[in-house]
């Protein structure tokens, strides 16, 4: 069933004022310890989420970079193992830019990764000592020099719509980072996470955000800049060449089967969803116990299923097949979306429809989740 994996190391050196994501700081690992119970873990989700081979593998965190790069050769062979690899198949690891970790880079492209997705975060060192980055905008293009050296295909990430940040400062910025010539570059606005520490400066008053009408605006630029460079938007924060775009997040939008191991790795396979422990400790003791990580295990209705698609798909600039969709689901198309709330925002120019496929204009992406909210029916969310 698994058409792709998804494996979660979640030490990082430091903690991001930022992030929300499952990562933890340690003072030491038992690499031992972790590769036994990842392996296993591995194994027990092979048992159920078997039948087809792997198009891609994504290690995630967390900071996977910090992961000894025989580690990573060992879980990836046991992968080929248990599932087989598709030819061509895409590997990916998340990567910090600091010496340290670029120095791991032949090594890890030895073990297997093909691809890697690069931390950048910002090109300014002032901005980088903010974001709570332990790099600096020196060491960073080092690394992105490093990696495609030695990866065929590199991604790395920036975060924009800071506050008071104005368009010019983001378009100088944008345009010097396309100029590294990725064919892939991940542009996330900076968005205020319940329990970072960002949103205790922000109730404190610290800082403020960037106001929403600005934000739209760096978005738009972001759009035009990247469509002018050969990096079109194929997913809202997503930019590549035609035919580079990440396989793996392919799969969550287009909501196709993934396993998911490690710490809080999350997993869609069969119409069960799993998720994995989030506390380090909490998962090796699972394992340990039971042979797997998994805390939660349960079945998606055909509702939950849909709407998740729905939510999912609609990110894509590709759009959603709504027969298809509801050919899957066993639900009738009208009953999959709010025709009327559609139809108006179709009228406004914020949506689109065609032979059967629905999809988000460039004016509606800056209000995406808003118009998600307002067209997935109610009956699948409310299942």
């Amino acid at each position: 069933m698994a058409k792709a994996l998804y494996i979660h190391w979640p030490f990082c050196a430091k903690k991001c004022p930022y992030c929300d994501f499952n990562s933890h700081v340690r003072d030491t690992v038992d690499v031992g310890v972790w590769e036994a119970s990842l392996l296993a873990d591995m194994r027990a989700e092979a048992k159920v989420a078997s039948g087809e081979t792997l198009s891609s593998i994504f290690f995630g965190g967390g900071t996977p970079s910090l992961m000894p790069p025989a580690l990573v050769g060992s879980l990836l062979a046991e992968a080929e193992a248990l599932w087989g690899f598709d030819e061509g198949i895409e590997i990916t690891l998340e990567a910090n830019p600091s010496s340290v970790e670029a120095a791991n880079f032949a090594a890890l492209a030895g073990a297997g990764i093909n691809r890697v997705s690069l931390g950048v975060q910002s090109l300014d060192d002032e901005t980088l000592r903010w974001l709570g980055r332990l790099h600096g905008s020196l060491e960073a293009l080092n690394a992105l020099e490093t990696a495609q050296e030695h990866f065929k295909r590199v991604n790395f990430d920036l975060i924009y719509a800071l506050p008071d940040q104005t368009p010019a400062q983001w378009q100088s910025q944008l345009e010097t980072a396309l100029k590294f010539g990725t064919s892939h570059l991940s542009l996330y606005q900076l968005t205020i996470e319940p329990g970072t520490r960002f949103a205790t400066d922000v109730r404190r008053g610290i800082f403020e955000p960037l106001d929403d009408d600005a934000a739209a605006e760096l978005f738009s630029l972001t759009q035009e800049l990247t469509e002018a460079a050969g990096l079109p938007a194929y997913e809202t924060s997503n930019h590549a060449r035609v035919g580079e775009e990440s396989r793996h997040n392919l799969t969550y939008w287009r909501y196709q089967d993934y396993a998911g191991i490690g710490p809080g790795a999350h997993g869609r396979r069969g119409g069960f969803a799993t998720t994995r422990h989030k506390k380090p400790e909490n998962y090796l003791t699972a394992v340990k116990d039971r042979g797997h990580g998994i805390a939660e295990q349960r079945m998606l209705s055909a509702s939950d299923q849909a709407a998740e698609a729905l939510l999912m798909g609609l990110r894509l600039t590709e759009g959603i097949d709504l027969t298809y969709m509801a050919e899957r689901f066993g639900l009738p198309a009208a009953a999959l979306i709010k025709s009327d709330k559609f139809e108006q925002y179709r009228d406004l120019g914020l949506m689109w429809a065609d032979q059967g496929r629905i999809g988000v204009m460039p004016a509606g992406r800056p209000l995406l989740d808003g118009l998600l909210g307002e067209i997935v029916a109610d009956t699948l969310v409310e299942a």
